[in-house]
């Protein structure tokens, strides 16, 4: 195992730089998972720390060692790929023993090699079968299964579960999380799900057009996002946003509404008043909006409603046992504790 560190690192295609000065340390057992839209630089990120993908500038430790002019099979990893990459003219045995292909040990060793990784994946039974026999799900673990035979510093898994249904995706992120509890590498993650993101790491990278917007835990990216942006991509349904302003005393909404004392006496500016579904409820805290429902999703124990108001469209969550109704006139409201202020300018977090 070990840690790894990103000093100032850089990618540029010819004049175009889509990757500008990330500074990351994760720790040694560490899971981490980058996560962002598509285009933000994640899984060119992932591909360079991996040797795939040549540095334009900054430097990728590994450990004690600067890895930036090593080969990717030098380095101490191993790559799990969104499409498996497994043979299919190979049984599972021989598909796990690739990782080891150049391995000097001897077959004994990499025999126990093999059956210890099926063990820790439960597919000792399965090491004779054809990739074509398996579910996709099997398929994903045997391709990680090749990548931990080779008993690696650092895990690259690089959307590994985006080409699974969704009952399957959430198994295999229940069987990660008990591997990495098991085997206590450190393991790199990469997806745009934020779902993924949240229920997996230890601690998340969110990432926006080559820049890192916010590093921590899953609580403190949702309850203490350091702006919009990672407000409203963490979080399903996303963070609603209410134009406000502050002045000297006291901060309103655009229709008049006061919302608490003013967190910066002396300031006139701008901002917004940001709020989670989860926190709205029906005439209860501080009154925000009042609308018509437009739309209502059960979802079992909760249903999310979306609210036409003055201030646009307004998403709540609340019990499935509410008897609110399509063209239900509402009031929502929330606690101040659970209100987030943002610069409306800059979108950076405000102190409260």
């Amino acid at each position: 195992m070990a840690n790894l560190s990103l000093k100032k690192l850089t990618k540029a295609y010819g004049k175009t730089e889509v990757l500008h000065g990330i500074d990351l340390d994760i720790a040694d057992g560490e899971f981490v998972v980058f996560v962002g839209p598509s285009g933000c630089g994640k899984s060119t990120s992932l591909r360079m720390i991996a040797g795939l993908e040549e540095i334009t500038s900054g430097e990728v430790w590994i450990g004690d060692r600067m890895v930036n002019n090593m080969e990717p099979k030098d380095r101490d990893i191993a790559m799990v790929f969104q499409n498996y990459a497994i043979y299919p003219h190979m049984t599972v045995r021989r598909n796990i023993a690739f990782g080891l292909w150049t391995s000097t040990m001897s077959k004994a060793d990499k025999n126990k090699r093999i059956e210890e990784v099926a063990r820790i994946l439960d597919m000792s039974d399965l090491l004779d079968r054809k990739p074509s026999q398996l579910s996709g799900g099997q398929r994903q673990r045997v391709a990680i299964g090749r990548a931990m035979v080779r008993h690696p510093a650092v895990f690259l898994f690089d959307e590994p579960l985006s080409n699974l249904d969704a009952q399957l995706r959430t198994q295999m992120r229940l069987e990660i999380k008990k591997l990495h509890q098991s085997v206590g590498n450190t393991i790199i993650f990469v997806t745009h799900d934020q779902v993924e993101a949240m229920t997996l790491a230890d601690r998340i990278v969110i990432m926006k057009d080559g820049h890192i917007q916010q590093v921590g835990t899953p609580q403190e990216v949702f309850y203490k996002p350091a702006n919009t942006f990672v407000a409203k991509f963490i979080g399903a349904p996303s963070m609603n946003l209410l134009q406000a302003t502050s002045d000297d005393q006291e901060i309103r909404l655009l229709n008049g509404q006061k919302i608490m004392a003013s967190p910066r006496p002396g300031t006139d500016r701008n901002i917004l008043l940001g709020v989670r579904p989860d926190d709205l409820s029906f005439d209860d805290g501080v009154p925000l909006v009042s609308g018509k429902i437009s739309v209502c999703e059960p979802l079992g124990s909760e249903m999310l409603i979306y609210v036409n108001s003055s201030e646009g469209e307004i998403v709540a969550k609340v019990s499935s046992q509410s008897d609110a109704q399509v063209g239900d006139e509402v009031r929502l409201g929330a606690s101040v504790d659970a209100l987030h202020l943002f610069d409306g300018q800059s979108g950076a977090a405000l102190d409260r």
